[in-house]
């Protein structure tokens, strides 16, 4: 049994509030935490066809069933439910009657937003940790990291990689994109989702998709924010700030998961992973996902951003921590160097009121200060965005 770090939160939201609402990914384990956390409530999963029936077609009389409350798999399947919940849980007074999980973030956000205002907690599970990921067994060396992703199905169950993801994105393209959207040729989004891959951690531009695919740039706007509600991808906004400073307004994609883009980009092994000019974006992406886990398994927003302007300073994430500001830099290399401190310094020169410290993250073992800027090993990352 895997020990998710979400857990205490999870629990604790159901002492506050009569419906906790657990978002995620397919597959990273939001069914079996919410079953470890209330092992006593009875489960549905509209995913069913049978139990999906019944819950559209006489929502009072399926919600009958469970007067006591009941994990509601998969919710965002029958969204007019979610009405009939705030009836309920408006008459019944006791907090944590019902557990919902959702992988469509946007259609079903913007159906609670509506319905449960004021009457749920909202959290966001993503795969594994790293720590996590420890308590299966001794972590695989980085490019092994890379390669396996996350997903808790794939490393506990020991699947070949490639085939499991090949299997996870013939599944959501298949299946998944079908619930959202009709795409008229999905050859051409399954190479959109290729070229998306090909550009984590880099400056999203629209136009040049579309050119390449053939496609407006609506249409690309369109696939992307599909992607996203669906936790294919995350975009990253730039932080702004009034520095005296042109500042790119650019976003940035990444994957919530590096196995799934690894998948995409034809990387199958170590090897390949050492050689290919897309690796230090892949480990920019684990340590992307990291801060993001970290913050979201303590019931938070991110709060990351990144910071790049006209004069070629360039931070790859800076955290808001209330006033603070924290500039993130991210190498995959094993050895430091002090020019990889550059964007780091900079920034705290430049934010100097409110950069108490910065970080330099990399695949080396060394850990020591300089300057303000704490060089630590990207197993530690998690300290970047822990409270104090």
């Amino acid at each position: 049994m895997i020990l998710r770090e979400m857990a205490d939160v999870l629990e604790v939201m159901a002492t506050q509030y009569p419906i906790v609402t657990l978002l995620g990914p397919r597959q990273s384990g939001k069914t079996t935490l919410v079953q470890q956390c209330f092992p006593k409530k009875p489960y549905a999963n509209v995913e069913e066809i049978d139990t999906r029936e019944l819950a559209t077609q006489d929502p009072r009389g399926f919600l009958q069933q469970y007067p006591d409350g009941a994990i509601i798999d998969e919710i965002q399947r029958v969204p007019a439910l979610l009405s009939y919940l705030q009836s309920q849980v408006d008459q019944d007074k006791r907090k944590g009657l019902f557990i919902l999980t959702g992988s469509h973030q946007l259609q079903l956000k913007q159906e609670v937003s509506q319905s449960l205002a004021g009457r749920t907690a909202l959290l966001y599970l993503l795969p594994l940790t790293l720590s996590e990921l420890k308590t299966i067994s001794p972590p695989p060396d980085i490019n092994a990291q890379l390669i396996s992703g996350f997903y808790p199905g794939v490393l506990v169950n020991q699947i070949d990689p490639h085939i499991a993801y090949r299997n996870y994105f013939q599944t959501y393209v298949e299946r998944d994109l079908a619930q959202i959207i009709h795409v008229k040729d999905s050859a051409n989004f399954q190479r959109f989702m290729k070229l998306a891959a090909g550009r984590i951690g880099q400056l999203l531009n629209k136009n040049s998709l579309s050119g390449e695919l053939g496609i407006s740039s609506t249409t690309v706007e369109h696939w992307l924010s599909v992607l996203e509600a669906s936790h294919i991808i995350v975009r990253l906004s730039p932080y702004f700030e009034n520095f005296g400073k042109r500042i790119v307004k650019s976003q940035k994609i990444y994957f919530t998961d590096t196995g799934l883009a690894a998948y995409l980009l034809g990387i199958q092994d170590s090897k390949q992973m050492d050689r290919d000019p897309m690796r230090p974006y892949l480990f920019e992406n684990l340590i992307f996902l990291e801060l993001m886990k970290t913050r979201y398994n303590q019931g938070y927003d991110h709060q990351l951003y990144f910071y790049r302007d006209h004069h070629q300073l360039e931070v790859d994430f800076i955290f808001q921590a209330g006033h603070a500001l924290i500039p993130i830099e991210v190498k995959s290399s094993k050895t430091v160097q002090m020019e990889f401190l550059r964007g780091v310094n900079s920034f705290m020169k430049l934010a100097e009121n409110r950069c108490a410290k910065g970080f330099l993250i990399y695949a080396g073992k060394t850990t020591q200060s300089v300057n303000g800027c704490h060089i630590i090993n990207y197993e530690q990352t998690k300290s970047c965005v822990m409270p104090n």
